[in-house]
């Protein structure tokens, strides 16, 4: 079975897993009187009323296939002894119904499938899942449509368990005063799903280059994406280029920790030299924040 990343543009399918088919009326004609209309009776005695019948059965499985390659989960091109038993199918249509009874629409679920293909497993309950839904609503006070979102921003969040990675994480990140979590971001989705261990890892290091625990948070609430840098692959080198090579203060820093957001290779160092080169000193956001368009026609 291989999956898709992109679904297709289709939103309303006319085949479901589960139909039912309404039966009210047979016209029955005749060559030789006009057509007369009557209720079928599948179980006698026929009631008097005119009440439809509805008759549930199993979607069979082509169409269930169809359906499935219309959502984008099964590949519409694969091979005859690539199609999936009748077993997978079914499994399939399974986590399907799971996921759109949660509010997830049909377009999340190949990127869902994609990004964590254990959700869609033999070998993983859904089950399991049910206390994360019940932490992004009660805890983080995600509203359904904001839980799908982070889900689907971060599918792997359903695997995490609740008391020992999730609510810690959540604790540490709103004792530092980062705020509105319930956004579905993708930053947000993946910070609540980072362990606290690797959370301290950044507060540690902005304390070890002389900020306080109190200005170190306030870095953090105004950057939470600096979460997601290395230390020694992103933060160490900026940190030293900015102290050592543009020799600018660490209250500069405080003023403006966005400057950890930029990249030192493409934006920081080559607009630290040609102002160099132009005998030019600005503040770290006017240097920083303005397009290269912008920036180099102001600095010639």
């Amino acid at each position: 079975m291989s999956f898709l990343l992109k679904a297709p543009k289709l939103t309303h399918f006319h085949s479901t897993p589960a139909m039912l088919l309404c039966l009210s009326t047979l016209s029955l004609s005749s060559s030789s009187s006009s057509s007369v209309s009557s209720p079928l009776c599948l179980n006698s005695p026929c009631p008097s009323q005119s009440n439809p019948v509805y008759i549930k059965f199993r979607t069979s499985y082509r169409q269930n296939l169809r359906y499935l390659r219309a959502l984008g989960l099964l590949d519409p091109k694969a091979k005859p002894h690539e199609i999936p038993s009748r077993e997978s199918v079914d499994l399939l249509i399974s986590r399907v119904h799971f996921f759109t009874s949660k509010g997830f629409a049909g377009s999340d679920l190949p990127r869902i499938a994609f990004l964590c293909p254990q959700l869609f497993s033999p070998g993983f309950n859904l089950d399991e899942t049910e206390s994360v839904f019940e932490f992004l609503a009660a805890d983080v006070s995600a509203s359904a449509r904001d839980s799908c979102g982070l889900i689907t921003k971060h599918p792997q969040i359903l695997l995490s368990d609740v008391e020992y990675c999730l609510r810690p994480t959540l604790d540490y990140l709103r004792q530092l005063g980062v705020g509105r979590l319930n956004a579905p971001t993708t930053l947000n989705a993946h910070l609540l799903n980072t362990r606290v261990e690797r959370l301290r890892e950044k507060v540690k290091f902005l304390r070890s280059v002389g900020l306080t625990y109190e200005e170190s948070a306030t870095i953090c609430a105004r950057l939470p994406a600096l979460f997601g840098y290395s230390v020694e692959e992103n933060l160490r080198p900026k940190y030293e280029y900015l102290v050592e090579e543009m020799e600018r203060s660490l209250e500069e820093l405080k003023r403006f920790p966005q400057y950890f957001g930029f990249s030192l290779r493409k934006r920081i160092a080559p607009r630290h030299l040609h102002l160099t080169q132009l005998n030019v000193r600005l503040p770290l956001n006017r240097m920083l924040m303005w397009s290269d368009e912008r920036f180099y026609a102001k600095w010639r």
